[in-house]
């Protein structure tokens, strides 16, 4: 089946909520809410700061079951 055909190793998006141009739907509706959380400000760390201590930060995947792509989000600080 090969890997995803959407992304590539290393590729950065910059965005607020809107979904970027080129970006997965599926994978999107899947990590969406974390774009939300931290465009606006979030301050707590996600999963309860188990594994993820920085609150600017999310490390997530979509829902792909046969070639998951994982993402980490990070707050831009301009």
């Amino acid at each position: 089946m090969g890997v995803c055909p959407f992304f590539k190793e290393g590729q950065v998006f910059v965005t607020d909520i809107s979904k970027p141009d080129g970006f997965c739907d599926e994978a999107w509706k899947t990590i969406s809410h974390y774009a939300f959380a931290l465009s606006h400000g979030h301050t707590e760390p996600f999963f309860g700061g188990s594994w993820i201590e920085n609150p600017e930060v999310a490390i997530t995947c979509c829902n792909d079951g046969i070639r998951p792509v994982v993402f980490k989000m990070e707050t831009a600080n301009e």
